[in-house]
């Protein structure tokens, strides 16, 4: 049986998104189609390297083409373009989405969780930067081995532009670059908003799909600031299960939420979700309570992206400046599985901003 482009377009139009509820199709996500012989060849565009169902997309293209000519050899390749709703955005123009990484509550291990992310996207394939807006108790250049390390200056059009330091693969940029080590932030609310719009405004980024801003605690002058000079993708809460800081974890979920911010709440992450001594790997010990990260996310009606074990490989690995996710061990797992539902909500909240666009458009 012969079979033509068309015919491979109409068998692919049957295979939906799972995600985006729409077929590959009109999605155009099927690219570069050619049949040779008796072999279909082209090219699937996913909406994130990271993206945790493609192998179930590639499954069902393949069912779909067998249907209607079961004896071709297919040739699928995959591929990805993150997408985006930003464009002709003054600042940070070739970033893609920016998200925020917050928490009501300090020591719930934000800058853990926004690291591994960070490290799990790059192993994706994506291309992450992170700033560390956390002012007055920078983590990041810990986290990434590089606390000595010091950014070049350049400048362009007689304006200096600081580079960020990269540090496998992730460029970063933090306080902590620029202040001794020992010393203290002492500063005011403005001068820290002052240098977190120097880190966005200031610095060559260059092209990434994810930008992620490590936000300190609470809901302060730091998260206006942020929301104020960039539009933001969304936000991700950080939680551990206890009370006390779900508690303060629904503040900051609120507070995106307020009508005069409204960012989309990407999620809820429950770190220290239960404690696994090394020598025992299958116990769970629920020491700061169960499933409270769930409760708050279903509670709020947005995702809960991944429940975060308390694990001791997972402090020594950030004491070396290596984040975990880069063992490729059990607890890896679970932060590459975090990043997998991170990049697909965020897939989905740039789809229905698309749509909402389009149709005030069209109306």
């Amino acid at each position: 049986m012969s079979v033509t482009v068309e015919d491979i377009r109409k068998a692919l139009s049957t295979v939906e998104e799972p995600d985006l509820k729409k077929d590959i199709i009109t999605l155009n996500m099927v690219r570069d189609i050619v049949i040779k012989d008796k072999e279909v060849s082209f090219t699937i565009v996913l909406t994130t390297p990271a993206c945790p169902l493609k192998e179930h997309i590639r499954k069902s293209c393949e069912e779909a083409i067998l249907n209607i000519a079961p004896d071709v050899h297919i040739k699928i390749s995959m591929t990805a373009d993150v997408t985006t709703t930003r464009s002709s955005e003054p600042l940070l123009p070739g970033v893609k989405n920016i998200i925020a990484i917050a928490s009501g509550k300090g020591g719930v291990g934000k800058s853990t969780i926004t690291a591994n992310l960070a490290m799990a996207l790059i192993q994706s394939g994506a291309t992450v930067g992170i700033i560390d807006a956390d002012i007055y108790g920078p983590s990041q250049p810990i986290l990434f081995d590089v606390e000595n390390e010091r950014p070049a200056v350049i400048q362009e059009n007689g304006k200096n532009y600081i580079i960020p330091i990269s540090q496998y693969g992730v460029k970063l940029i933090s306080i902590g670059f620029l202040a001794p080590p020992d010393s203290a932030i002492v500063w005011r609310g403005p001068m820290a908003s002052s240098a977190l719009r120097q880190f966005i405004s200031d610095c060559k980024w260059g092209e990434l799909d994810y930008m992620l801003v490590d936000l300190p605690p609470g809901t302060s002058d730091i998260h206006l600031t942020l929301v104020q000079t960039v539009p933001l993708t969304g936000a991700i809460i950080v939680t551990t299960p206890q009370k006390v800081a779900l508690a303060d974890a629904q503040k900051a979920l609120s507070m995106f939420r307020q009508p005069q911010l409204s960012v989309p709440v990407i999620g809820v992450v429950e770190n220290m979700a239960w404690f696994t001594p090394q020598e025992l790997p299958e116990n769970k010990y629920y020491v700061f309570g169960k499933n409270g990260g769930l409760e708050l996310a279903q509670k709020n009606n947005v995702e809960l992206l991944g429940q975060i074990p308390l694990v001791q490989s997972i402090r020594e690995s950030g004491d070396k400046g290596k984040p975990k996710v880069m063992d490729n061990d059990i607890v890896a797992k679970a932060f590459i599985e975090f990043a997998e539902k991170v990049a697909r909500q965020i897939a989905i909240i740039n789809a229905q901003k698309h749509i909402v666009e389009n149709t005030e458009i069209n109306s």
